[in-house]
């Protein structure tokens, strides 16, 4: 979570950005048209791809290190793409250790898949529908007509800006500036879903799944919509914030598994292969990179904990963690992170992660301060985001000899009499956690358990790590609704605290 990485996320791109691009039209092999992208040439696909992988794993978490998913999502993965229209393409699968619902691709055959969404499938074929429909968008060339959009219209350069005062930065903390999480257009996706019926057909996997997988991420969405409404926060975007859903999606995607000519329920879904292999992937936040707990955020293995003020909604990320204001806090957005202190003292150390986001405005009123026993200094100027008065301060706390955090705080100027004191106290809301405190703080995993006679869904929700929706968690989790019954051995999920 330094600042340094943070300075590479907002930068990056731009060497793509400002390449000399020359255009190119061929015919498509998956979809029989002629592509025109004067900005993106099939050979630079790759190099693009290679460009922004590790950028795309930076922000997401990291790959997951869990080898027995990661091995299976690629050998699944490699099975559609032997199939697909671009078969000596070198597609790379990567697994994301985030709890967001998603998946996405890249131009040149990079394929990502998140924990969050591989914890919403109940077989491989639901796995293989999704992977299927991202290697769709690949063959079908919507990622590269995408990015040579964004940068034929500037905003390559624009949305990955290095500033503060670039709009670059109020996009990244609202999920919003990376050009692979942009939205593909509703014909984008109806394509891409009958590609990925043709290849998983094609691969021996059944075609029906694409149906229950959407269903699935359906009912997904609507109940973190429920959560977020219960809580008064603004949801992060997951699957149909970057592909968009419409009502029809799972007819047509019924309907393309027809005209595969294979009767339903005609082929073995995967049901049990694809459980064992989850059956412990950790679920939700990662302990290893902090636990959000409604307003509070927490890291045990380092030690410390905070809480952002009412109207703000965390969000964690390998690099830092964000609050983003809602509501009376619109607008405001914090980072907070870590950095080595290197031999510097605190005002040294202040300057240079200053510097990395506020290049023209120098700090005012630097002043020293104790916060809960550790050494802090804060300082503060005013300027202009996106040409909007705004009040930039900095805090920054010596946590140990050698480790300092800080919490960089943007504000609108005519909000911040009123958002200041809830900032404030929440930069003396971080404490050092005890090692009692630390120990407490577990994270959540998928159990795999057998039906027993007697069991219910009622019973078994019971046994949700939650204190809120376990029923409707339950049912969403394995891809059932209020009127399904269980039946004695049948494997289900749950998910449970881990040791």
């Amino acid at each position: 979570m330094s600042h340094k990485h943070l300075r590479k996320i907002f930068t990056a791109g731009i060497v793509a950005g400002t390449m000399i691009l020359q255009g190119c039209v061929t015919t498509n092999p998956a979809t029989g048209r002629s592509d025109f992208t004067p900005f993106m040439s099939p050979a630079k696909e790759s190099a693009v791809g290679k460009e922004q992988h590790p950028l795309v794993i930076k922000q997401n978490g990291g790959v997951l290190d869990e080898p027995k998913v990661a091995g299976y999502v690629a050998v699944v993965g490699g099975r559609l793409s032997a199939v697909s229209e671009l078969p000596k393409t070198p597609f790379t699968f990567t697994v994301l250790n985030t709890p967001l619902v998603n998946a996405f691709a890249l131009p040149g055959g990079y394929i990502y898949v998140t924990r969050g969404i591989l914890a919403l499938f109940n077989s491989e074929s639901e796995l293989a529908s999704v992977l299927g429909h991202e290697i769709g968008h690949v063959t079908a060339r919507h990622s590269a007509k995408r990015y040579n959009q964004q940068l034929f219209t500037g905003l390559g350069v624009a949305l990955l800006g290095a500033a503060l005062k670039n709009k670059g930065v109020s996009d990244a903390l609202g999920y919003g500036s990376q050009i692979y999480l942009k939205s593909y257009s509703r014909s984008n996706e109806y394509e891409s879903d009958q590609l990925g019926v043709r290849y998983s057909t094609r691969a021996g996997f059944d075609p029906y799944a694409a149906a229950d997988m959407l269903r699935s991420l359906d009912a997904q969405s609507k109940l973190q919509d429920v959560i977020a409404n219960r809580t008064g926060q603004q949801r992060p975007p997951e699957f149909f914030s970057t592909h968009p859903n419409t009502r029809d999606r799972v007819t047509r995607a019924f309907s393309a598994a027809q005209k595969s000519g294979l009767p339903q329920h005609s082929r073995d879904p995967g049901h049990n292969r694809y459980l064992n292999i989850i059956d412990g992937m950790t679920y939700g936040d990662d302990p290893a990179q902090g636990v959000i707990k409604g307003r509070t955020f927490l890291h045990g293995s380092l030690g410390f904990r905070f809480t952002v003020p009412e109207n703000y909604r965390l969000m964690n990320s390998a690099e830092a963690v964000f609050a983003k204001g809602q509501g009376p806090a619109e607008g405001s957005v914090v980072i907070f992170a870590g950095e080595s202190l290197k031999g510097r003292n605190m005002i040294e150390l202040t300057s240079a992660v200053w510097k990395g986001f506020v290049k023209e405005s120098p700090l005012q009123g630097l002043e020293d301060f104790t916060l809960n026993g550790m050494e802090a200094i804060t300082g503060w100027t005013t300027t202009k985001i996106q040409n909007k008065p705004a009040q930039v301060r900095i805090v920054a706390v010596r946590y140990s000899k050698t480790q300092a955090y800080y919490f960089l705080m943007v504000t609108p100027e005519d909000r911040a009499g009123s958002l200041n004191d809830g900032l404030m106290r929440m930069t003396y809301s971080f404490n050092r956690l005890s090692r009692k405190e630390a120990s407490k703080i577990k994270g959540r995993i998928i159990r795999v358990v057998t039906v027993q006679r007697g069991d219910t869904i009622a019973s078994l929700s019971r046994h949700m790590a939650y204190e809120d929706h376990r029923r409707d968690r339950f049912l969403v989790l394995n891809g059932l609704n209020p009127q399904s019954t269980l039946r004695a051995g049948q494997r289900v999920k749950l998910i449970i605290y881990g040791k």
